[in-house]
């Protein structure tokens, strides 16, 4: 038996489970339609109030709809969806109007005359959890399909909302679940001589289950960044061509482009996908001697911008080095790319980055492809044209390989930062339970251990949570959802 029961989610109070809320479900603002919901124990009661006798759950109406006083102001569809089979667990009635400012006002103070509240943000999201509609992943898929800015991410997002996040979360929960039992029991019953820790099955269960874990943090962090999208900042030499290379990421001349070394002066950022991801990309002013304060002040930027980047480009002029024959080899090249890169990391090996040789196109065919030759499987460094786009696709993947993503994203769901931070504390503990296992400790320890591992996951799906993370989670919604 197990020693300790997990938390479960905070239940409703008395006044909110009677509150009957309403709020606009749909944008604010003049539309062609506009929907008003309301979620409640008063729900029928207040929609009967404003459009008349409703009998039948799931049947359109088509009503004139009335203040308490009587006056008709507006005419519209209303849907009534019976408890416990509604988006909340409640009775819910939506009114879809005419989406005109103030018929919506006027139908919102309606309802709240006949006694129904404004809901808070995330409101009618938070009673479909509470009332085990949905779980908390579901509810956030739900706010990341709003959200996405991409037809990958919209993807990721309707994975989470059908379950499939949950699912791998709730699978490991299980065997977690399954392992602590058996731990529990060795414990329980220390008189017996077989030592059920050193069965060989215990180990393979937590090998097995870490397996699982590290393959589902990998493809939360796909999620989020499906998601979040990472940075990218572009930096290197004046004239390096860095504002060509941001020109041909974003496919419109969002910077200025001459032979003039020193044109951008400041950081130029641009919103972009890169195959779906969402991507900030940040042309930065050249790494020199400044000429006058504001370059100054610029290449002081660039450095800032890039060492709060996800990823740094670092876009060299491949005809600005020294290639001739007697030079053309890798230890010779590498020199010169280091040298090229002074002055701006210090030696920061946590800065994450790649090196571009920009304008190939300028070199001889021969020279193209015995540098092509001579950096064949460095994953590191990386020859384009930002003028032909030549190794543009290549780039591309390099980029995504390395802020750990991959190229197939069919299969991920949506994750935010918090599900990365409670997979990764599962793991530590996981990792701590399998030592206290290798090293013959007792079994007290390594059973914690896994209690831990099981509390981080429920507080993914909200199997284990707190008032103060459902109020962060379901603030950041709109207010009629």
């Amino acid at each position: 038996m197990l020693r300790a029961s997990l938390k479960t989610h905070p239940e409703p109070s008395t006044s909110d489970v009677l509150a009957t809320i309403v709020a606009e479900a749909t944008p604010s603002g003049h539309a062609g339609i506009s929907i008003v919901r309301l979620s409640g124990a008063s729900a029928l009661t207040i929609a009967q109030g404003v459009a008349g006798q409703i009998s039948k759950p799931r049947h359109a109406y088509f009503r004139s709809l009335k203040t308490a006083g009587g006056r008709v102001f507006d005419q519209g569809v209303v849907l009534y969806f019976q408890a416990p089979n509604s988006f909340t667990g409640e009775d819910v009635v939506e009114f879809q109007g005419h989406g005109g400012p103030i018929v919506v006002s006027t139908l919102i103070q309606t309802c709240v005359e006949m006694g129904a509240k404004m809901a808070r943000p995330g409101e009618f999201s938070e009673r479909a959890f509470l009332n085990d509609k949905m779980d908390l992943v579901q509810l956030e898929g739900v706010a990341d399909l709003i959200a996405s800015a991409s037809e990958q991410a919209a993807k990721s997002a309707l994975g989470s909302l059908t379950g499939v996040f949950s699912k791998a979360v709730n699978a490991l929960v299980t065997s977690v679940i399954e392992l602590r039992i058996y731990i529990e029991a060795s414990i329980d019953f220390p008189e017996e001589e077989i030592d059920f820790l050193a069965e060989p099955f215990v180990l393979e269960r937590i090998t097995r289950i870490d397996a699982q874990l590290q393959q589902i943090l990998k493809q939360a962090e796909q999620g989020r960044r499906l998601q979040a999208g990472f940075s990218i900042a572009l930096v290197g030499s004046p004239n390096a061509g860095k504002s060509s290379v941001l020109n041909r990421f974003s496919g419109q001349d969002s910077a200025i482009v001459t032979a003039i070394p020193g044109t951008t002066r400041d950081v130029i950022r641009e919103q972009l996908l890169l195959d779906g991801y969402p991507i900030q990309i940040a042309d930065t002013a050249g790494i020199r001697e400044a000429m006058d304060a504001i370059e100054q002040e610029g290449i002081a930027r660039s450095r800032q911008t890039a060492l709060m980047a996800d990823l740094c480009l670092w876009i060299i002029d491949v005809t600005a080095l020294d290639l001739t024959p007697l030079n053309l080899c890798r230890s010779v090249l590498e020199q010169n790319l280091i040298a090229a890169q002074a002055g701006l990391f210090e030696d920061d090996a946590t800065v994450k980055r790649l090196v571009v040789l920009n304008k190939m196109d300028l070199l001889p065919e021969t020279m193209q492809r015995a540098l092509s030759d001579l950096l064949a499987g460095d994953p590191h460094t990386f020859l384009v044209s930002a003028k032909t786009g030549l190794g543009w696709d290549h780039l591309a993947s390099g980029i995504k390989q390395m802020v750990g993503v991959g190229d197939d994203s069919e299969s991920l769901f949506s994750a935010r930062t918090r599900h990365i931070v409670a997979l990764t504390e599962a793991a530590q503990y996981l990792t701590q339970a399998k030592k206290s296992l290798l090293a013959g400790l007792p079994g007290e320890l390594m059973a914690e251990d896994l209690k831990q591992v099981q509390i981080a996951l429920g507080e993914i799906t909200g199997q284990v949570t707190s008032d103060d993370l459902l109020g962060k989670i379901f603030s950041s919604f709109c207010i009629g959802k």
